[in-house]
């Protein structure tokens, strides 16, 4: 059938508007298009050229060199040393399990490492390159590199490792570094990025964890060119980040050495302060560890044998130890009673040999009695039952005023791990602690450092200091940090009458210069190195009744951890005041016996900057201080050369 023209015209119309619809709408099309290519080409062009690079460029974290401790002196105490490893990236080595089975036919590797390997590739992000093995051999490092091909995602590395190079003398103090645990990370809340690379070190106790954000640095960063298999195939550019700032301490590396020497393998601690600024010259504790052995990794059976000996090698004793004071603590009694005005110096007490109080006998160490004794005489023979006679009179809260203003009962502020507060007890702190009322006997115990009076090494230290002194000296640490020099505060008077100090160091002068004094054996003949001090011995056993009526055991027939402590606290010179010790000697008996030759010999050695001159012992010690100095194994590169005296 034909169409009519006017049918004709009106299908053309129609076809017309479909045609010009699908070529707006085709126009459209490629102009959104275009409009979209030109958007990703040009203003996204550098996202898509970094997700493209992404594919063959990889960022990585470069550890800094951590900072370096070092003695007053400049003497490296902690440094770093060139540690070859071998690192695998997950994402790179596809079948972990399978890529370390290669890499154990190339290099050894125990059960353990790959244990360890899988458990931290668990944890982290697969582009997080883990540690497989360190502390390698350069043969094993060479053979790596050589099997590359074979071990996609498996790369050698050289970096840096925390080593000690005075091992033991300076473990208690500086501490050592270990890697990032789960636990160290959920104790911060926004975690440095370096953290969380396997196997980062940080500071774990001492110096090296409380002075960690200084010692860290800031990472860098390196791009790698990768293949396809994830092999890298050069490095194309690299920002070392910045190094850990260097901390130096105020100890002396050489002093430090003969004090640990000097100590042996008794169970001990000697802390040695300078009396002008504060300064810690020496702080050891005995017997120590090298901690070397924590770095790499103890093994099980050196662990075992630092924890199960009795002498607790780990454990730092200057500031963690707390021991009865003993007759050390005379001296905060007498202030007391000096600044109450309840005695004077010269005033004279009766000693029988016991003093009676509320049904209860208290005996002096010298079951006859000293007669009748004045302060200096009292200190200097170590009269007991004078200070349970001015202690009543006294009262305990003004004692233990006395002792916090000494230095007693408080944690010092130094960058030290466990520092101990120690106990300096009045009336309230035993109703806080034990809900009990104070009693009389309380006092006449405390009176000479036992009951509840604790003390550590430091705080005897730091008393010591402040009756030397007259001022609240207070100890430090830490002299710089990155090369800048840390203030040295100025220590304010006590507020003590000179009188009242002058009669007790009067007192300390006669324990040590007098022939009746309980240290009159471990003097300093020299008169410009004369030393002031105290000896004390701490009981750590009940003496029973019956004991004491069939004669009291002596140390030397006791057992070892039955035997008392011995204590021995001084100044020198004399006359001039420049050092003050603390030594305590776990279960060493006597402090005149244990404690005092030993302090003795460290403060000659801090006074002169050399080996103790003989010449300061008494004639009759001289041959056998002699051998003992021969004996000595001091570290060569320490010991100071001859002439070198700093008296």
């Amino acid at each position: 059938m034909r169409r009519s023209p006017k049918d004709t015209e009106a299908s053309a119309r129609q076809i017309t508007r479909r045609a010009l619809m699908l070529g707006a709408a085709q126009v459209a099309f490629t102009a959104v298009l275009g409009l979209r290519m030109r958007y990703m080409q040009l203003e996204q062009a550098d996202t898509f050229q970094l997700l493209a690079e992404e594919n063959r460029i990889n960022i990585r974290l470069i550890p800094p060199a951590r900072g370096r401790i070092l003695d007053r002196n400049g003497v490296l105490i902690a440094g770093n040393e060139q540690n070859y490893r071998v690192v695998i990236t997950r994402e790179d080595a596809g079948d972990l399990p399978a890529a370390l089975d290669r890499l154990a036919q190339v290099i050894p590797l125990t059960p353990e490492d790959i244990d360890r390997t899988l458990r931290e590739a668990a944890r982290r992000s697969a582009f997080v390159p883990i540690t497989v093995a360190d502390r390698l051999r350069w043969e094993d490092l060479s053979a790596v590199a050589m099997n590359a091909p074979a071990l996609p995602g498996i790369n050698p590395e050289v970096g840096l490792s925390r080593v000690y190079p005075l091992r033991e003398d300076f473990a208690h103090v500086v501490g050592y570094v270990g890697p990032v645990s789960e636990s160290d990370l959920a104790k911060l809340e926004n975690p440095d990025p370096l953290l969380q690379i396997p196997r980062f070190q940080i500071g774990k106790i001492g110096v090296e964890t409380w002075m960690e954000d200084d010692l860290r640095g800031q990472a860098g960063t390196r791009r790698i060119e990768v293949n396809s298999v994830g092999r890298i195939m050069r490095e194309l550019d690299r920002d070392e980040g910045t190094a850990g700032a260097d901390v130096r301490l105020t100890i002396d590396a050489g002093l430090q050495n003969y004090v640990q020497v000097r100590l042996g393998e008794e169970s001990a601690a000697a802390v040695v302060l300078d009396l002008a600024t504060g300064d810690l010259l020496a702080i050891a504790s005995s017997p120590s560890f090298d901690p070397n052995l924590f770095v790499r990794g103890i093994s099980h059976s050196d662990y075992n044998a630092l924890t199960g000996n009795d002498h607790r090698p780990l454990a730092n004793k200057t500031v963690q130890g707390v021991y009865p004071p003993g007759s050390t603590f005379k001296m905060v009694t007498a202030l007391a009673a000096l600044e109450a005005g309840v005695i004077t110096p010269a005033t004279r007490l009766s000693c029988p040999g016991f003093l009676e109080s509320g049904g209860r006998r208290f005996h002096c160490w010298k079951s006859g009695g000293h007669g009748r004794v004045d302060l200096a005489r009292s200190l200097a023979e170590s009269c007991d039952v004078y200070y349970y006679d001015i202690a009543q009179r006294v009262g305990i809260d003004k004692i233990a005023e006395m002792g916090r203003r000494l230095g007693l009962g408080l944690r010092h502020d130094l960058p030290m791990s466990a520092i101990a507060e120690g106990v300096m007890p009045d009336k309230a702190w035993k109703a806080a602690r034990h809900g009990a009322e104070w009693r009389i006997g309380d006092t006449i115990n405390a009176s000479i450092g036992q009951g509840y009076v604790l003390t550590s090494p430091l705080q005897l230290a730091v008393m010591t200091a402040r009756i030397a002194t007259g001022r609240a000296v207070a100890p430090r640490l830490v002299a710089a940090v990155g090369g800048v020099d840390r203030p040295v505060p100025e220590a304010p008077p006590l507020g003590l009458r000179p009188e009242h100090l002058a009669a007790v160091q009067q007192g300390m002068y006669a324990v040590m210069n007098q022939k009746r004094g309980t240290a009159f054996s471990s003097r300093i003949v020299e008169e410009t190195l004369a030393l002031s001090g105290k000896t004390g011995t701490s009981q750590v056993r009940n003496i029973s009744a019956a004991e004491r009526a069939r004669g009291v055991v002596g140390n030397e027939d006791l057992p070892w951890n039955r035997r008392d402590h011995a204590l021995f606290v001084a100044y020198a010179p004399a006359q001039a005041p420049r050092i003050a010790i603390s030594v305590v000697v776990e279960h060493g008996g006597g402090g005149s016996t244990a404690a005092a030759p030993i302090a003795r010999d460290i403060i000659l050695r801090a006074l002169t900057g050399e080996m103790p001159p003989l010449s300061a012992y008494p004639a009759a010690q001289r041959n056998r201080i002699e051998t003992q100095q021969r004996n000595m194994k001091l570290r060569p590169d320490l010991v100071p050369e001859a002439g070198s005296s700093r008296a």
